[in-house]
């Protein structure tokens, strides 16, 4: 029986993720839930950003939905970003972000990449400090961890049918950490190719790879890179998806996946119930594939979102109908599951 731990976090993540746990429920009858706490207002009233209960529920469910997280912006003292510290207490190391042409909202149709992105180094070590008037970040590249997401990029090409990797990175500026992560993952997508699955690789500079993700997204069929680039670069992608209001994604780990909708927690227009839910509806719908194997609700999701896209919830010319509401989000992908 698949078990579900449910964390809301901040501002319009208590509207969506409810829509999304509803959509799930209805593919998933027997889904089992439990519900946890984590982000900015769960370390005003606790203290933490992330209890430690929350990471005993998540690891006996093996499986989580999380809304969205507020952050201060600038260094408040105790706090941690509830997201990173999920993701590197629960060895979530690889986040995957599919970026495809959705009907009416997408600017351009044919548009299908997925974007593995290293999820527990680089730049977000939060190794940072200061030195009189100068601030110091440290970027960390491990051997081991750029294997893994080679591998991770090329298990995934080849359980969704693609063939075609592009390393991005910056090795010409930062040879000895992006030349070692380029040279990791190439050697463990070459390995992984040698064992029976013909991969073809390439590699493009960081800033040559955001033009032509813009410029010409359908060159791309999996890109593998770093943490921040990898942040970056799949914002930015984001775009050909409709926004990053419909984007979805899924943190992997062995054995763990925690799903969360790109978009943050918009606290602008919390508690008016127009808060858009596709995003955690088509994550719920990466947890659906990747955490329980179950292809045939996750395809259920996406064609039904596909559906209310075109008949409910956006215009010809790709606008949000009037009235739109969380609610009649929800509702019409209801309708076509």
């Amino acid at each position: 029986m698949p078990e579900l731990c449910v964390i809301l976090g901040d501002g319009i993540g208590r509207e969506v993720i409810p829509s999304a746990v509803t959509v799930l429920r209805t593919v998933i009858p027997d889904l089992e839930t439990v519900y946890a706490q984590a982000g900015w207002d769960c370390f005003e009233e606790q203290g933490v950003s992330v209890p430690y209960e929350t990471f005993e529920q998540v690891r006996q469910c093996r499986a989580a939905l999380f809304g969205a997280v507020s952050s201060p912006a600038k260094k408040v003292e105790g706090y941690r970003s509830a997201i990173l510290t999920l993701r590197q207490e629960l060895g979530l190391y690889a986040n995957i972000r599919p970026v495809y042409s959705l009907p009416r909202v997408s600017p351009q149709p044919g548009v299908n990449m997925l974007i593995v992105r290293e999820n527990s180094e680089g730049l977000y070590v939060s190794r940072e400090r200061r030195e009189g008037d100068t601030a110091i970040a440290e970027r960390v590249i491990s051997r081991e961890a750029s294997l893994r997401i080679g591998r991770t990029a090329a298990e995934l090409a080849m359980h969704t049918d693609r063939c075609h990797i592009t390393i991005v990175h910056k090795a010409n500026i930062m040879p000895l950490t992006d030349g070692l992560f380029r040279d990791c993952v190439r050697e463990a997508v070459t390995h992984f190719s040698a064992n029976g699955f013909a991969l073809q690789v390439d590699e493009l500079l960081v800033d040559i790879a955001a033009l032509k993700i813009i410029e010409d997204p359908s060159r791309f069929d999996v890109i593998v890179t770093s943490n921040m680039f990898g942040d970056i670069l799949s914002d930015l992608a984001s775009y050909w998806l409709g926004g990053i209001a419909l984007a979805p994604s899924l943190n992997m780990g062995d054995g763990i996946s925690l799903a969360e909708p790109v978009h943050g927690s918009a606290p602008d227009i919390a508690g008016k119930g127009i808060a858009n839910p596709i995003a955690s509806i088509l994550s719920a719908a990466l947890l659906a594939r990747h955490a329980w194997h179950d292809d045939e609700a996750a395809g259920r999701i996406e064609q039904a979102v596909k559906q209310a896209i075109v008949e409910d919830l956006y215009d010809e010319f790709g606008r949000q109908v009037s009235g739109f509401t969380t609610n009649l989000a929800l509702e019409s992908v209801l309708k076509y599951l």
